[in-house]
This record gives C-alpha cells, structure tokens and sequence, in this order.
C-alpha cells in the first residue's frame, strides 16, 4: 500500500486545529515540505513537547511525506527560544542521515509564526497569493504531530488519540495525551481546579480559540489546548462579546487610527487585508457589502482585536461579519495581483510574544506545561463523525456489535474530502447516529 492509502486509512487530518485531510494535501507535488514547529499560541506546549520526546519519528514521518511529494528539501521550522529542542533536532536528523535532505530554520519569537502564510515567508521568502494556499508557491505545510501521526500510520496505528495543553488559571497546567472520544469534563479535572463551572474555557489558544459555550463534549483529533480563566478575565469578556455587539460598537467607536491593519499580519504581507476600511464601512456603507470583499482576506488571527486596537474594539469580528454577508451573497474576493512584496514597514511592525501575552493578561499564567501521564479510564467515549473540514463520516459498525481499539468505525465516503475514524477503546456500541458513535468501554477486549 503507498503512502498516501496508509496516510487515508490511519484517519490523519491537520493536527494543528484546522483539520484538513492529510492525505488530501499531499495529492499534489510541491519543492518544499514544511514542518510547522512554531506554536505560536500562548501557553501552548504540544509542538515542543513532542520535538523533544519522538524526534525521530517526526523527522521520519516527514522525510517520507516529503518524498511522496518529490519535496526537494524538507525544512523544520522551531522558534529559536527553543535551543534544546533545535539542537536536539539537528542531531538526530545528522545521525537519521538525512541533512542532505532536511534542516531546521530558526523562527522569531513573533505572533502570529504559526500561520501558514507567514511560516512559509519566514522560511522560504515566497508570499502566498491572496485567496491561495502554500501549494501555489511550492510549498506544503505539515504540523510536529500530524509528522508523528504519519510515522504512527506506517507502523499500522490510526489516530485515536490527541495531545492536549491544559493551561490558565489553574493549579497544575499539563499537557497529556487523550484518546479521542473521551469526556471533555475528564480532561479538565486534571487542572487541579475543583468546580470547573466557576471557569470560562477556550477551546483552542487564546488568541484563535473559541469561548466554550459548555464542556459537556467530548475530545476530537483536532482539539490542542483548553485555557481556563476566570470568568471576568479581560480576554473571556473580549470573546463573550457577539458579532451584532462588536458591529454596534464599532460602528458608535473606531476613529480610524488604522492600527489594526498597520499590524495586520496578512497585510504586512503585501495582501489587501485593511481591517480599518472594513470597520470604516460599519458608519457609512453597510448594505453594501460587495465592498467589503477584502474581510476575506482575513486570517482571524486575532492580532488586531487582541492587540493591536487602542481602543478594544473588535476588528476581526467584524471582519467575520463581513464575511458571513458575502457567504450569504455568493460574493467571492477577485485578487487584482499575483506577485506579492512585503510591506517596507513589516520588519517594524512584528508582534512579538511577550509583549502579546501581557498584553491580553497572561504573564502570570505562561508557564511550562510538562507532558503528564494520565491514564483515563471513561465507561463511554463518544466518536464524533465530523472531526474534520469536509463530510462526515460514515458509520460501518452497528449497535451491539463489539469493537476493538484502533478499530475502523467511521468511513468516508469514495470521493469525498473527509477522513476516516476509528475506536480508541475496545468495547461494545451503544448508540449511532449521522454525528456520532458511542462505545461502553471494556466490554470487548
């Protein structure tokens, strides 16, 4: 079986968080692989942690990603702070002999490294074309884990667990291994905190999570990070606030100072990203939306709500706004140019980390998050269908029938984007339905 058929079988999508099909992204050739160690999320540990505890079987699963898509060179790309995990890294790539191949490229410690577009120029050089993907200039973009996930999958292990930090205002931030389908609640009590109702939580880092309506969920493959803070914590007010609020605030409050796209990092890009504009339209343009295609361009970062803005209003919901308008309008962004340069001023105009984390109240709370073992024994886990951009899957199990961990339950369905999903506990199903299975653990062994 070739590499891309393990890669689809194994169930493998963008552990980053957004969840896309990996075995997708690699159909196509590209001259670089890049492996996207940056974290640029506060408080967020998984990329670190697992760089420095399964080196060698990262570099292994993306040497033959890479090679699947003729990648002339394979490059990691570390923030330099990490020195122990980059020196590692470079030895163990040395002693894989594979340095003919692969390197790694120290990154700034800037918000936001992570994004794609800005991982590939940091990288490379290249400017990803408004609207496009790295592909367009060569380049594919893995994370550590799905590196991982792939070398797992060669060995004949699908994904039926994520690595999550548990991080915020608590006793004891970790970050610990999960297999998908547990209890979200069962997660949280590890933090140490005993009454989780008196928290908010984001689903996510602080900056591109979402505030958690309950936590009576369950884990999926994409889930990263859960923060908890205090209700009224400056960045839980900052995301309680709904679109309508942020529109009429906008629309009473911005004096268009411009700071949101002076630090936009899409339009430090050369892209037309202009945060400002589309707030300015809030006052005098608002049915018109058709003029407002640039908030597609938005990466929703976060960068010009958290930071940026003198005046905490909310330039990325807005933006969001926008967005759902031109969604419901059929109207799609028509870029005007190919090529792209950086702005002159981008090099002034990073956000670096710190500065970031005290900016939205976290000093206190960035700490390391040691990787913890826990061993979770749930009575069910619920598989969810859908843990991945694209259809859901299919289930191929039935109630009643016994099932055994690593097991196929879930089959996307022949040519649809999705990806497969299996058991990560053997037991007996107990209910099915088109969004989820659930498994009574321990029934089968």
């Amino acid at each position: 079986m070739d590499l891309l058929n393990i890669i689809k079988d194994a169930g493998i999508i963008g552990a980053g968080g957004a969840g896309f099909p990996t075995h997708v992204k690699l159909t196509s050739k590209a001259e670089y692989i890049l492996l996207n160690g940056a974290e640029c999320e506060p408080l967020l540990r998984v990329d670190q942690l697992l760089l420095e505890q399964f080196p060698d079987q990262i570099i292994r699963g993306l040497a033959a990603a890479g090679r699947y898509i003729e990648a002339r060179k394979a490059i990691l790309g570390i923030k330099g702070k990490h020195k122990a995990v980059i020196a590692l890294m470079r030895e163990r790539i040395a002693s894989l002999q594979l340095s003919h191949y692969m390197e790694v490229m120290e990154l700034r410690d800037i918000y936001p490294a992570g994004d794609e577009q800005v991982l590939v120029h940091e990288l490379t050089q290249r400017i990803v074309p408004e609207v496009s993907i790295p592909l367009k200039v060569g380049c594919v973009v893995i994370n550590a884990e799905t590196a991982l996930n792939i070398a797992n999958a060669m060995n004949g292990n699908p994904v039926t667990e994520t690595y999550i930090t548990i991080a915020g205002d608590i006793p004891k931030p970790m970050t610990v291994k999960v297999p998908v389908g547990v209890a979200i609640r069962d997660v949280l009590r590890q933090s140490g905190v005993e009454n989780i109702d008196d928290y908010a939580v984001i689903d996510g880092g602080p900056m591109m999570g979402f505030l958690m309506k309950n936590v009576d969920g369950y884990v999926t493959k994409k889930n990263k990070g859960y923060v908890l803070l205090k209700k009224n914590h400056f960045l839980i007010r900052k995301k309680s606030v709904s679109l309508d609020q942020a529109r009429v605030i906008g629309k009473t409050a911005c004096e268009q100072c411009r700071m949101c796209t002076d630090l936009c990092p899409r339009y430090l890009l050369g892209h037309n990203m202009q945060p400002h504009r589309v707030m300015r339209a809030l006052s005098y343009n608002l049915g018109d939306v058709k003029e407002q295609q640039i908030a597609q361009l938005c990466c929703e970062c976060n960068a010009c709500e958290l930071f940026s803005c003198p005046a905490n209003l909310h330039p990325k919901a807005v933006n969001m706004l926008y967005k759902q308008k031109l969604a419901e309008q059929g109207i799609k962004y028509q870029p005007t140019q190919l090529e792209f340069q950086p702005r002159q001023a981008r090099e002034y105009r990073l956000i670096p980390t710190k500065r970031l984390i005290s900016r939205i109240g976290l000093t206190a709370f960035d700490r390391p998050a040691p990787m913890t073992l826990v061993d979770f024994r749930p009575e069910t886990i619920r598989i969810a269908l859908r843990q991945h951009i694209g259809v859901p899957a299919v289930p191929v199990v039935a109630i009643g029938e016994q099932v055994k961990a690593g097991q196929l339950i879930g089959k996307i369905p022949d040519n649809s984007l999705g990806a497969d999903v299996h058991a990560s506990f053997a037991g007996t199903v107990m209910e099915n339905t088109n969004d989820s299975i659930l498994i009574k653990v321990g029934s089968y062994v």
